[in-house]
């Protein structure tokens, strides 16, 4: 089948009817999940640490080094939330924090040490692009360095946080001290020809244009063809609330329901070497989260045990297992949790 141009899924986004988009999707989605499985992760978000110095204008979770409520986790306190994502059935952490301008490459070794012997049975899906492009530099290694190092402790997959839109014109506005468009794609190049496989992502609903956002799915998409390092795709909405941004660009309005929809639609469409695409309920909500299984996506993504940065901009969404499973057999599919390869544990 021939591939979506870049004009051709511009134009569906801004001109198709939504039902339109939605069984477009949901038929790609059958074409690569035929046994009509859907999939989610028993995890939690660790934020090791929320000091960061990158400063992102969308962000109402970072604080500066000796501002009020700064704090970096100790292993212990890790351990602890570590041990009580076990007890519900947990088999992965993602680990994200703010971008600490004094955490050298020593002590993300020591941390995945600490973590690889004591809780042998977590697999760690850590460290977005945008930290490990400052790792290297504090800690004066090449990217491919703190890469190596970092799964020889036991790092297993990296996430695609970071990513907001590729486009060097969207992210000096937004975003102007992280790293750049091709900084984020080599990183998660370099990690896929490591054998880390990683996720990709992006945030939309800022001051992108259709274009680029379609400009986005066409980096990653090509990427994908080289490597095969993607293992999912997740978008999601831009929340507001408490950040920076929305003063400065007060011309930033909530993305409705519709636009994720129609977005997540033609992502599926476009994206055809990506074979899983997540449902964002943490920045939807549950109702669209599962709408969004019949516009293309097929996983859930996590029970969310532990989220700290998108609350802080105003989400507040919750899902416990039990609510994940009806969900998806209110839909007629069957649910399943599955690991961070996506390889099934448990079917309900």
């Amino acid at each position: 089948m021939r591939r979506l141009s870049i004009d051709e899924a511009i134009d569906l986004i801004e001109n198709a009817e939504l039902t339109e988009l939605g069984n477009l999707a949901l038929a790609k989605k059958r074409e690569l999940h035929p046994e009509k499985i859907t999939t989610f992760i028993v995890d939690r978000n660790i934020n090791y640490t929320n000091v960061c110095w990158v400063d992102c204008k969308f962000c109402a979770f970072y604080r500066h080094v000796k501002e009020e409520g700064a704090y970096i986790l100790s292993f212990e306190e890790i351990g602890k939330k570590i041990e009580e994502l076990i007890d519900i059935g947990g088999t992965q952490i993602l680990f994200q924090g703010g971008v600490h301008p004094k955490l050298q490459i020593e002590w993300y070794e020591d941390l995945l040490e600490y973590i690889s012997k004591n809780y042998p049975s977590i697999t760690v899906h850590g460290f977005s692009a945008v930290e490990i492009s400052y790792i290297a530099k504090i800690s004066k290694i090449s990217i491919t360095e703190v890469l190596t190092r970092l799964r020889n402790k036991g790092l297993y997959s990296i996430p695609g946080a970071g990513a907001e839109v590729l486009s060097d014109r969207v992210r000096d506005i937004i975003a102007p001290k992280k790293c750049d468009t091709q900084t984020w794609l080599d990183i998660h190049e370099q990690a896929h020809k490591l054998d880390i496989k990683s996720t990709a992502t992006m945030m939309f609903g800022t001051v992108e244009t259709t274009r680029e956002i379609v400009e986005h799915w066409s980096y990653i998409r090509d990427l994908q063809d080289k490597t095969g390092g993607f293992r999912a795709f997740i978008l999601w909405s831009f929340q507001g609330l408490n950040t920076k941004l929305m003063l400065e660009q007060p011309q930033i309005k909530k993305q409705s329901s519709n636009k994720y929809l129609r977005l997540l639609a033609v992502s599926r469409l476009f994206l055809d070497n990506f074979k899983n695409i997540q449902s964002s309920w943490v920045t939807q909500g549950s109702h669209v989260g599962q709408l969004a299984l019949l516009f293309g996506a097929n996983d859930l993504g996590s029970t969310m045990m532990e989220e700290n940065v998108v609350k802080a901009a105003g989400a507040a969404f919750r899902m416990n297992q039990e609510q994940m499973i009806q969900l998806i057999k209110d839909i007629g599919e069957i649910p399943a949790k599955r690991n961070t390869n996506y390889d099934i544990l448990e079917k309900f």
